[in-house]
């Protein structure tokens, strides 16, 4: 049975132009992804956002839509473009240039997991590849552009928060503040993908929640934000990452027995997000 490419959470009314996305949280592993993989069930979730797509689960109750991945970060990666194909996996693709990403093993079709860890014995065809594209990359690329152009018809406008999570050792050597690591990284292509106004509330909402927040350090967003990231026509998007120690057993893939007050925490940073983009705040007419 195929797994499918996303879901979509719709609120009652759409009250602002925000909305919100998870392309790494997915968890539907194909058993026959599973059989292919050299990996087992446990380690192969080591590069997905667990338990994200939970964490701002209240967007859709504020008024923002939430599209959530359903298929795994392991099994293609949705903050890659389509064109980034990794010729030491895939059959009849020729290296163009250096990109980092899929130097790494980390195209959008990965051929490693989180620490370099090995998904595959040998390479796979072309035309899987492909099949995996149009499968699972283009439908939900295409719902994101959908809700993207819905926010920006009604309200003049789309911002949109592209949701991660980052392991711990990532913030080790970063340090803010009186010398504490960031529990929040905020990226926006060092202010090509999003106005400065809206970033500042953004940062401001967590920090009021009691974050620690940095920007663009260590990560500044990928294709996602560099793609719909177009503040000149009023379409912004902002990447959001964060410590997954704060929530959750790394080691394990299990939420701490705190997890609900911590996703209690974060939902009111969510309001406060959401509320960017409503008419009242923007001093829009509504429509």
């Amino acid at each position: 049975m195929q797994t499918p490419a996303y879901r979509i959470i719709a609120p009652e009314i759409c009250r602002t132009s925000v909305v919100f996305a998870s392309p790494h949280s997915g968890c539907d592993y194909p058993e026959w992804f599973i059989r292919r993989s050299l990996l087992n069930a446990h380690t192969i979730r080591s590069s997905e956002d667990a338990f994200v797509d939970q964490l701002f689960s209240a967007a859709p109750a504020v008024g923002a839509p939430f599209l959530m991945a359903r298929a795994p970060r392991a099994l293609l990666d949705l903050n890659r473009s389509a064109e980034e194909l990794d010729p030491a996996l895939i059959q009849g693709v020729r290296k163009v240039g250096h990109n980092p990403r899929v130097a790494s093993g980390l195209g959008v079709i990965p051929r490693v997991v989180a620490n370099g860890r090995a998904i595959y014995h040998g390479k796979m065809t072309r035309a899987e590849a492909d099949h995996r594209i149009d499968t699972y990359w283009r439908p939900y690329h295409d719902a994101l552009s959908s809700l993207l152009t819905a926010a920006h018809d009604t309200f003049g406008e789309a911002i949109l928060i592209d949701c991660h999570s980052m392991p711990r050792e990532a913030v080790e050597g970063v340090s803010r503040r009186g010398g504490q690591r960031p529990e929040i990284v905020l990226g926006d292509r060092f202010g090509a993908a999003a106005d400065g106004d809206i970033v500042d509330q953004i940062e401001a909402a967590f920090q009021q929640a009691g974050f620690v927040v940095s920007r663009n350090s260590p990560f500044a967003g990928a294709y996602v934000t560099q793609h719909y990231g177009r503040p000149q026509r009023r379409q912004h998007a902002i990447q959001i990452e964060i410590d997954r120690s704060l929530y959750m057993d790394e080691a394990l893939i299990t939420p701490h027995s705190d997890f609900a007050a911590f996703q209690a925490r974060l939902q009111t940073v969510v309001a406060q997000i959401a509320a960017i983009g409503t008419p009242r705040k923007k001093g829009l007419a509504a429509e």
